[in-house]
């Protein structure tokens, strides 16, 4: 008798499906990305991100307590501060923005994963991520420049730090100063491979971090490239890099994939502002349901491989986990 395959035995009902379910989304792969602002009394969304908000210190603690009893083990954070130069030298300064976040997160929820963003272009008064030098980004004298912002967080109490400026060389140079600097617990999750990408646009107004002239793309990835995400990634490894990030995420998740199979590292994977901003775009017009897009995609990108998901969707989709297992 020819064997007759009928797959839909195992969909014919939630329960079987749930059973057989390859990938399991889980409150403890996100992690939520947060922006401080100097000042008091402030709580603003901001425009091209609904539900994101600039905090300041002051108003952070009742955010914090929202995120650990949701359950999020881990916060990225970006600082926005108030002066602005060349050289981006409020970045590394001790009473830094995100220097202060560190010290306060480490205050009123210890228990939390602190990650920081290591860059200069919500610093430098022409938005670059990097020192110029004859109208270019000179790359080394960058790389000192960002490692001595990694320090500074580390300094602050930090758990990781995540360089996002695309340098060569700049994992190691943050690796070799904090080991100088005995910070020898201190992560590195490298934005290893970034693309040059259009989905920033929502970010970019988040962290006023648009440059003033040209573009990124003679250091972040041109997005057609596939093997040089690898090489990226390789280096970053072998630099001393604890964690791999791709950004963005929904587009690239073939880079996610080779990655989680060429390499023994936890990958992480960047819903960056973009994406974000569509979904809530569409569900605002009713043009689809927001938990069950979010949810899909985020499925997706821990299907590809991602280990950890950088989402501003992490307290929707924690609740949403939470809902469905009541």
């Amino acid at each position: 008798m020819e064997r007759i395959y009928r797959n839909r035995r195992l969909r014919i009902n939630p329960m079987i499906r749930k059973m057989v379910q390859e990938t399991h989304l889980h409150v403890e792969d996100f992690i939520y990305p947060l922006f401080l602002v100097e000042g008091n009394g402030i709580k603003e969304e901001i425009p091209s991100m609904p539900g994101q908000y600039h905090f300041s210190l002051d108003r952070l603690e009742e955010e914090l307590k929202e995120i650990t009893e949701l359950g999020i083990c881990a916060v990225l954070l970006f600082g926005l501060p108030m002066k602005k130069d060349e050289c981006g030298t409020s970045a590394y300064a001790v009473d830094g923005i995100v220097q202060k976040g560190i010290r306060l997160v480490k205050e009123k929820a210890p228990a939390l994963l602190v990650i920081t963003d290591v860059c200069m272009c919500q610093y430098t008064s022409h938005g670059h991520c990097g020192i110029i030098k004859h109208g270019v980004v000179d790359n080394d004298e960058s790389v000192e420049i960002i490692a001595k912002i990694a320090l500074s967080h580390a300094q602050a109490g930090a758990d990781m730090v995540a360089p996002s400026d695309m340098m060569d060389g700049r994992v190691r140079a943050i690796r070799t100063l904090l080991e100088q600097e005995r910070y020898l617990n201190v992560g590195i999750m490298a934005y290893a491979v970034k693309y040059a990408s259009a989905f920033y646009g929502p970010f970019r107004e988040a962290a006023h971090s648009a440059p003033q002239w040209g573009d990124r793309k003679s250091y972040q990835m041109n997005p057609a490239n596939r093997q040089e995400a690898l090489r990226e990634a390789l280096q970053d490894v072998e630099e001393g890099a604890d964690i791999i990030m791709v950004k963005p995420a929904l587009s690239y998740q073939d880079i996610i994939y080779q990655l989680k199979e060429r390499l023994n590292n936890p990958i992480a994977a960047y819903n960056v502002s973009g994406e974000y901003a569509m979904i809530k775009a569409a569900a605002k017009q009713n043009l689809l349901d927001e938990k069950a897009a979010v949810m899909e995609m985020l499925t997706g990108i821990k299907r590809a491989g991602a280990d950890l998901i950088i989402t501003y969707f992490a307290k929707d989709a924690a609740r949403w986990l939470r809902e469905d297992t009541i």
